[in-house]
C-alpha cells in the first residue's frame, strides 16, 4: 500500500528541530496574520482525483476570501527525505498526506499537531477504524483518516463456470473446494494455477491470523510485544500453507506479490484467482482487455461460513505539521476535505473513504463492491513508530513465511525468530 519510510536519523532531526517550537498542539502560535495568506497543501500523486481537488480548492477559497491554496502533488519516491526536511524547517506545508503506518513515528517526534480536541469537526463518528488507530499515538489523535483500500480475491468468472462453481466461496472450505474443482477441470494444462499465491504475501497472511483471533502484537499503552507465537497466529500461518499447497501455485516462496508483479501473471490467462487490490485488474487487463469483463471478485472468506475474514487496510492519513504557520486555515481545510460531500467522491474513484460510511460509489462495480464489503472489518498494523523500520528493511513476516513454507524452519522456530525481530524493531 501507499506507505513510505524514513531513517531513524531523519526522525531525530525532526525532534531536534522541533524542540524549540511551541509544541505539537500549536499552543504557542501567534494570532492569525491579517491580509492575504497562502495555505500550502501536499497530497501524494494518485491520491485525489483532479476533479475533486479543483472543486474543493475553489470552494475553500470562496469561503476564505484572502486565502490562496498552494496545492502541490508529491511523488512517493523520495518523499521521506523531502517531508522530513520540510517538517524540521521554518517553511513547512500546512497540510500533509502521510502513509498510514507513518503517523505514530511523526507524532512521537512532535512533528504533528494534536487534533484530539477537534476530531468531531472532521466527521469523527464516521471514521474508518483502521485509519483512526493508525493516526493515533499515546492516546491522542495526530492524523485524520483520508482514504484506504484492502485486498480481495479476483477471479475468472468463465473458469468458475466451466468448473461447475455456481457462486463465489463464502467460507474457507468452499474456497478450498473451488480450488479442487478448478484443478480438476484445468489441471491438465501445466501452466494453470487455480490461485496465484507467492510465499511472502504477508498482507494476506494477516487476514488468516486475524480470522483465527490472533494478531501481530499485543499492546500495552504505547508498548507492543510481538505475538506471532500464539496458537491463533500459528493457525493462520498453517492455513496459508494449506491454501498454497492446495492451489498448486507456481509462485516463488521467497518473494512477494510484486516480484514478479502478480497482475502480469494473472494477465497471461492461466490463473483462475489472485489475492489483490482492485486496481490490479486494470494492470492485468493491459495485455488482454477481455479480462475486465471475464473477472469479478469476492472478499477473502472466513473460516466461519457466510462471513468475511478481517483484512489489513492500507492507505493514507492527513495531518497538520507542528510548524505550520496557518494551523487555523489548515483545520478549516481538513473540515471541508473530510466532509461527506468530498469523501463520497473517493468512493466514486474506487477508494474507501476515510471519514464517511457512504460507499455507494463502490457498489457500482463488483470488484470494488467486494472491497467495500470486506472493509467493514479492516485492521491496521501496530501503531508504533517502530513499524516504519519493519516495512523499510528486512520484513520479519516475509522471512517467517519463506522459512516455514520451504521447510527451512519449523513453525515454532519461524514464529519465535519473527517475534525476536519484531520486538527489536518495536524497541526502536
Amino acid at each position: 500500500m501507499r506507505t513510505w519510510s524514513k531513517s531513524v536519523a531523519g526522525a531525530a532531526t525532526v525532534v531536534l528541530a522541533l524542540s524549540g517550537c511551541a509544541g505539537s498542539g500549536g499552543t504557542g502560535q501567534s494570532a492569525a496574520p491579517a491580509g492575504p495568506r497562502t495555505l500550502t497543501v501536499w497530497l501524494m500523486n494518485g491520491s485525489a482525483p483532479d476533479k475533486l481537488t479543483d472543486a474543493l480548492h475553489k470552494e475553500f477559497q470562496e469561503s476564505h476570501k484572502d486565502v490562496t491554496v498552494k496545492y502541490e502533488v508529491q511523488q512517493w519516491n523520495g518523499i521521506q527525505d523531502k517531508l522530513t526536511t520540510a517538517l524540521a524547517g521554518n517553511d513547512a506545508p500546512d497540510i500533509i498526506e502521510i502513509g498510514n503506518t507513518q503517523a505514530p513515528k511523526f507524532a512521537k517526534a512532535g512533528a504533528l499537531v494534536d487534533l484530539t480536541a477537534e476530531a468531531s469537526d472532521f466527521n469523527k463518528d464516521q471514521w474508518l477504524t483502521s485509519l483512526k488507530d493508525s493516526g493515533s499515538w499515546d492516546g491522542k489523535q495526530y492524523a485524520v483518516p483520508f482514504y484506504a483500500a484492502n485486498r480481495l480475491v479476483l477471479y475468472r468468472k468463465d473458469m468458475f463456470e466451466q468448473a461447475g462453481i455456481t457462486a463465489p466461496p463464502t467460507s474457507r472450505q468452499e474456497w478450498l473446494d473451488a480450488i479442487t474443482k478448478l484443478r480438476a477441470k484445468f489441471g491438465s494444462d501445466p501452466e494453470f494455477q487455480a490461485l496465484y499465491l507467492p510465499g511472502q504475501n504477508w498482507y494476506t497472511l494477516l487476514s488468516f491470523i486475524y480470522d483465527e483471533g490472533g494478531d501481530i502484537a499485543k499492546r500495552d499503552g504505547t508498548k507492543f510485544t510481538a505475538s506471532l507465537d500464539t496458537p491463533e497466529a500459528k493457525a493462520g500461518l498453517e492455513f496459508y500453507k494449506q491454501l498454497q499447497e492446495a492451489s498448486g501455485t507456481k509462485a516463488p516462496k521467497d518473494t512477494d506479490e510484486q516480484t514478479p508483479e502478480q497482475a502480469g501473471i494473472y494477465g497471461k490467462g492461466k490463473v483462475a484467482m489472485m489475492i489483490a487490490l482492485p486496481w490490479e485488474l486494470a494492470t492485468a487487463a493491459k495485455g488482454d482487455p477481455t479480462l475486465t469483463d471475464k473477472s469479478s471478485a469476492f472478499p477473502i472468506p472466513s473460516k466461519k461460513s457466510g462471513t468475511t475474514a478481517p483484512v489489513f487496510q492500507g492507505g493514507s492519513n492527513l495531518a497538520i505539521p507542528a510548524k505550520s504557520q496557518d494551523q487555523d486555515l489548515a483545520k478549516d481545510y481538513l473540515k471541508l476535505m473530510t466532509s461527506s460531500k468530498y469523501q463520497s467522491q473517493f468512493a466514486g474513484a474506487g477508494m474507501i473513504p476515510g471519514t464517511s460510511t457512504d460507499v455507494a460509489g463502490l457498489e457500482k462495480d463488483p470488484v470494488t463492491a467486494a472491497m467495500a464489503k470486506a472493509s467493514r472489518n479492516g485492521r491496521a498494523v501496530p501503531a508504533t513508530p517502530g513499524w516504519a523500520t519493519i516495512e523499510a528493511g528486512q520484513n520479519p513476516l516475509k522471512d517467517m513465511l519463506t522459512a516455514f513454507l520451504t521447510g527451512a524452519k519449523s513453525i515454532d522456530a519461524a514464529t519465535a525468530d519473527a517475534n525476536t525481530a519484531l520486538n527489536k524493531a518495536f524497541a526502536g
